[in-house]
């Protein structure tokens, strides 16, 4: 990728609508359009970020500026209202406020961060968004399972990665902190990620496992090792992505064909995306 990409972001579901936002948009002359596999969702044609960040509507919290590919994952758990969520590795709270309007505000989310500075951008964004159903907790993901077994209805583990998905050509410094041991230890702490997911979760529960990277390692790999060491199955998203690609199944489980895979384009991130159920 080595053109800017367009900004993008969604309407806050808890603060307002799809169509008001529209109607915000176009009173004030800026170009748009909408995305089909996302009826939140809105691409920029030329406002930039420092402009959206002017505008009262995100000073009010009623949009959050996200990119398309990042709404994917709580899309693909589909949180319901009135059950219980638990977000992994949830700052700065993109997904996790997203989850809060999908499930109207009913149920609970346990939002958790290790870092607590980010957690206290996380604890800003929720209420910002007026997400009144988000418990923040600073805290390793790695011990939520061992600490609230069987305890969530869905989790989201959207892990921390090489972020290869976010790699732009001419410019350095988004791949200056890659490396063959950033990738080995990040693997590493995903299987720890994984564990503790699967073990917070409930028998028949959801959980959705994501990554910004491009590498079998830390997509690929790490759902067939949770395949073959816990009661999961993979199962086929819920809807379908334009220009997406299946996950790598070749020498691997079939069922790993069921995720999805986007590579960097003009207006996307690159991403990985596996929608998993612990069987009862």
């Amino acid at each position: 990728m080595c053109a800017r990409r367009p900004t993008t972001l969604r309407v806050n579901a808890l603060r307002a609508s799809a169509q008001e936002l529209a109607s915000f948009l176009r009173e004030r002359g800026v170009r748009f359009r909408t995305v089909p596999w996302c009826a939140q969702a809105f691409v920029l044609s030329e406002a930039r970020e420092r402009d959206v960040e002017q505008w009262d509507w995100y000073q009010e919290g009623r949009l959050y500026v996200q990119s398309l590919s990042s709404m994917i994952p709580a899309l693909a758990l589909e949180p319901q209202p009135g059950e219980r969520v638990l977000d992994i590795a949830a700052a700065p709270g993109s997904k996790t406020t997203q989850m809060a309007g999908m499930m109207e505000n009913q149920g609970r989310i346990l939002a958790v961060d290790p870092d607590a500075i980010r957690a206290e951008r996380l604890s800003y964004n929720v209420a910002l968004q007026g997400c009144r159903n988000v418990d923040v907790r600073v805290g390793r993901g790695e011990k939520i399972g061992s600490e609230m077994p069987a305890s969530f209805d869905r989790v989201l583990l959207d892990v921390p990665c090489s972020g290869e998905g976010r790699f732009i050509v001419g410019a350095p410094s988004t791949t200056r902190a890659w490396s063959r041991k950033l990738v080995t230890d990040r693997a590493r702490l995903q299987k720890k990620l994984m564990a503790s997911g699967v073990q917070a979760l409930r028998p028949g529960g959801v959980l959705v496992y994501s990554t910004c990277t491009l590498n079998m390692a830390e997509n690929e790999d790490a759902v067939q090792w949770a395949l073959e060491t816990f009661n999961v199955e993979t199962e086929k998203m819920p809807f379908s992505i334009p220009g997406s690609w299946a996950g790598v199944s070749r020498g691997r489980d079939p069922g790993i064909s069921k995720a999805l895979r986007l590579f960097p384009d003009a207006e996307r991130e690159g991403f990985f995306i596996c929608r998993l159920r612990k069987k009862a």
